[in-house]
């Protein structure tokens, strides 16, 4: 198997892997996944994909990881991740869709508009 890249977005993430056969290991802007998300929620939505394809041992997964925050950059990294899978054996895709790994999750900030404080607040209304 040759080198596979994937892109994955959420919200300002963006993630762009390199998928090699190894031994599993994931290696998030040169450090481990253990480092870069310290919570072991964030490190599950990442390994989700490869859980479900019980390929965990098998690929080395290099990413680079930029923008957003946390919770949106673990995100765009399973879609990558996802995506990367099925360029190796499209044949795994229904079972990552079924799962909602290969859909992009669109929403992002709506932006501010002009007289108010927020997207939709509104400043508070005073009758005198």
């Amino acid at each position: 198997m040759e080198k596979v890249n994937a892109l994955g977005r959420r919200k300002a993430a963006v993630a762009r892997v390199l998928l090699t056969e190894g031994n599993g290991t994931i290696t998030i802007n040169k450090r481990p996944l253990d480092v870069y998300f310290p919570s072991s929620i964030l490190q599950y939505i990442v390994r989700q994909p490869l859980q479900t394809l019980d390929a965990l041992g098998k690929y080395d997964i290099l990413v680079h990881l930029d923008g957003g925050g946390y919770k949106g950059q673990a995100e765009a990294l399973r879609l990558a991740i996802a995506r990367a899978l099925v360029k190796v054996n499209p044949e795994d895709k229904p079972a990552l869709r079924a799962e909602g790994f290969m859909t992009r999750d669109a929403r992002s900030v709506e932006r501010k508009k002009p007289g108010r404080p927020k997207a939709r607040k509104r400043f508070q209304f005073s009758k005198r």
